[in-house]
């Protein structure tokens, strides 16, 4: 059994297959361990990652086994790369009132910074930091609403309704 990466130096653009191939790799314990926690035999899951195997394909249920497993970037980049999206994982916090507020104060700000940029809108030039920091008001929204969302959802999770 050959140990030679077959991506040495790959980029952070990856196809799917290349990004299978190195979520098995890359996965702690490697593709021994992937496929043990997959129930899977691994000479079966090792053919089916390999970048050169054309006659086996994970189906749909192994797919989504190696996406919750590793949860590896690379692969998540390459699944929504062609549909032109780009993927988020919320980092939980507490949904409780002071987060709630925080929030609508945050949207406030970028409410009156997003109108302030009128000036950009209006004769359709865009200076780099006037987009830079458009981005980063974006992004902090996305963050403190995903993030209160994965709160609220971990609370519901964690409570014993029985």
């Amino acid at each position: 059994m050959s140990r030679t990466d077959l991506l040495p130096g790959a980029g952070p653009v990856l196809s799917l297959r290349e990004a299978l191939y190195r979520a098995g790799r890359d996965f702690r314990g490697g593709i021994t361990t992937l496929a043990h926690d997959m129930f899977m035999d691994y000479d079966e899951l090792q053919k089916k990652l390999k970048l050169n195997e054309e006659r086996r394909w994970l189906t749909p249920d192994e797919l989504e086994e190696v996406i919750r497993l590793t949860q590896n970037s690379a692969l998540l980049d390459a699944l929504v790369r062609p549909a032109g999206a780009v993927w988020y994982k919320p980092t939980p916090v507490p949904a409780t009132s002071e987060a709630l507020k925080s929030v609508g104060k945050l949207l406030e700000r970028t409410g009156e910074f997003v109108s302030s940029m009128h000036a950009g809108a209006a004769d359709n030039v865009w200076e780099p930091h006037e987009v830079a920091t458009l981005d980063k008001y974006g992004i902090d929204v996305i963050q403190a609403v995903l993030g209160i969302m994965a709160g609220a959802r971990q609370a519901m999770e964690g409570q014993d309704n029985g």
